[in-house]
């Protein structure tokens, strides 16, 4: 015991302390030690000077993001400015998988928000990528707040645009609809994408693995928002020729329908319906019936509308005048062991009276004094057998077979429609020809300045001779009275057709149309109307298909503010109309 009442420990007493350690054995320690700090520097020097690149790459990979920045699309507007197609600004819902809690029990309440089922929900949360994975596109703002107030780990939100249509179903072939990235699928929207879309910026961040950004390491460069674009649709009169054309196909009990109407001055489409239709709003099990934009993408034999062509090209090669008298009893003519018949059979008619009365017979009389090229080149020229010179997917060119396959039948059923096939938009184009003293023009879906230029088919002095006669088939003793206007004078011809099945014609299956001019003296528009399969009772053009260019010509009319060139209410014959196919 030490003084201080300690006790005193000798370590020296200590076998393990008084054993003399080896000199090898501390200087291998050191030279691990050595050896150590030594691989440290040389991986340092490795990662930070030899391989930097590569472990730059990697750590950008890992936690580096390019952020696109949506640019907003451009909007569609009608001739007037108001808006056809808009975009608002929409939140889009994600998750994390991983940082979800399976059992939190709010989950039931997002569910429901999201307006999906909750086992939905759970198999989105199963996904096999657990750092991100779309819960719901495009959500409403107000049902976006609610959803951030449930404050749920793991779920978050992204900013994006939603594209709203005002004009719904009625405007819905135009304008078309884009899919949830913002890429336009149908109409001006898939036209147009490029343009309408602008281009999107970018943002260059640093994100932790909840993804929330903690520094920007680039300049951000904005996004460029696409421009607007300005169509030649009037809204009003789109809205009024939809609600008409629909109103005949429920009445007629047909199957679909189709209205197209002309600037006949500019080659502007004023409006452009079809009918089934569908809510642009709300794209939910769409079929193809709906989508389907038949003023283009459908063709069919145009029957009797191919018959003021012949009467203008007998007129243009000096075969006949306005007042020349054709043979037409006993209402048949055989040509190559084929009978052609009229309805009704007629005596003598002048050419007028042949268009006026649609005689299959008078017309193939005129036709056959021409010779098939001569045919041939007349339906080219009016765009026949060609596609639309219009930017809008799915138009047709039909079918025009060259002239040197003709067999003396087969001229002699295309001079009143029948071995050739057109869309609407062809036919309502076509007769821009009388419309226009003789010209055909351009037809454009954006808004222009100013007459267009057109392209001459026949002389002044016969297209308006022919135009006359287009006056009297809409009059009594035409085809067509029900075409008649209060107010304004109009004219046309009237068009029904065996739709083709198979190698033959259906019985009992038509289509009907009508295409006419209006005002008759100075014509400002061109209206085309197909009712496809009527069978309510009646079928013929003239019955189906006329009222609704009689009620869309005096309503556009107006919208346009055309004065009235008509004092008197016409008398409307209101009994059935029989007319040649």
């Amino acid at each position: 015991m030490s003084k201080s009442g300690h006790r005193a420990i000798n370590y020296s007493a200590s076998p393990l302390l008084a054993s003399k350690t080896p000199v090898w054995r501390s200087k291998f320690v050191v030279a691990l030690l050595a050896l150590a700090f030594a691989g440290l520097g040389a991986r340092a020097a490795y990662v930070q000077v030899f391989g930097n690149e590569f472990f730059q790459r990697q750590g950008e990979v890992r936690f580096a993001r390019t952020l696109e920045l949506p640019a907003n699309r451009g909007r569609v507007l009608d001739r007037n400015g108001l808006i056809l197609a808009s975009s608002v600004v929409a939140q889009s819902i994600w998750a994390i998988p991983e940082d979800v809690d399976k059992s939190e029990p709010k989950l039931k309440d997002l569910a429901k928000l999201l307006e999906m089922p909750l086992s939905a929900l759970r198999k989105k949360l199963a996904n096999e990528d657990k750092t991100f994975v779309w819960i719901k596109r495009q959500v409403d703002e107000p049902i976006a707040k609610e959803i951030a107030a449930l404050g749920i780990k793991g779920i978050y939100q992204r900013r994006e645009y939603k594209r709203q249509y005002p004009e719904g179903e009625a405007a819905a072939h135009v304008v078309g609809f884009t899919n949830v990235e913002d890429r336009g699928q149908e109409g001006v929207e898939l036209a147009f994408n490029s343009q309408l879309a602008g281009k999107a910026g970018s943002r260059r961040v640093i994100k932790d693995r909840l993804g929330r950004v903690i520094e920007d390491v680039r300049d951000v460069i904005p996004p460029v928002d696409g421009p607007d674009l300005q169509l030649s649709i009037d809204s009003k009169v789109q809205f009024f020729a939809y609600e008409k054309l629909r109103e005949a196909v429920k009445e007629n009990k047909a199957k679909a329908g189709s209205v197209i109407v002309l600037d006949a001055q500019t080659g502007e489409v004023l409006a452009l319906a079809n009918f089934p239709s569908y809510n642009p709003n709300k794209r939910v099990n769409l079929s193809g019936e709906q989508l389907r934009n038949r003023v283009l993408t459908d063709s069919f034999e145009p029957g009797s509308t191919m018959k003021p062509f012949i009467a203008a090209l007998a007129l243009e090669k000096g075969l006949v005048r306005p007042t020349t008298q054709i043979q037409t009893a006993p209402g048949r003519v055989t040509i190559g062991g084929s009978t052609i018949s009229d309805a009704h059979p007629h005596e003598v008619l002048t050419v007028n009276e042949i268009i006026q009365k649609s005689s299959n017979v008078g017309t193939v009389k005129m036709a056959m004094q021409m010779h098939p090229r001569e045919m041939w080149e007349t339906y080219a020229q009016a765009g026949f057998g060609q596609k639309p010179q219009v930017p809008f997917p799915g138009a047709v060119s039909g079918r025009l077979r060259p002239y040197k396959t003709w067999r003396p039948i087969e001229q002699a059923t295309m001079s009143y429609g029948y071995g050739l096939s057109a869309s609407l938009f062809q036919l309502a184009q076509a007769y821009t020809i009388f419309a226009r003293n003789g010209e055909l023009i351009p037809v454009s879906m954006l808004k222009t300045e100013g007459p267009a230029t057109g392209v001459r088919v026949f002389s002044e002095k016969n297209a308006v001779a022919v135009r006359k006669m287009l006056e009297l088939a809409t009059g009594p003793g035409g085809t067509a009275p029900k075409a008649q206007t209060m107010g304004y004078s109009v004219g046309g011809k009237t068009g029904t057709a065996h739709k083709q099945e198979g190698k033959g014609y259906a019985a009992n299956k038509y289509r009907s149309w009508f295409v006419g001019i209006a005002p008759i003296e100075q014509p400002r528009i061109v209206v085309a109307v197909m009712i496809d399969e009527p069978s309510n009772g009646v079928y013929f053009g003239g019955l189906v298909a006329a009222p609704v260019f009689s009620e869309t010509v005096q309503q556009t009319l107006r919208i346009l503010g055309v004065q009235p060139d008509m004092n008197v209410k016409p008398q409307i014959v209101t009994e059935v109309v029989e007319e040649s196919f």
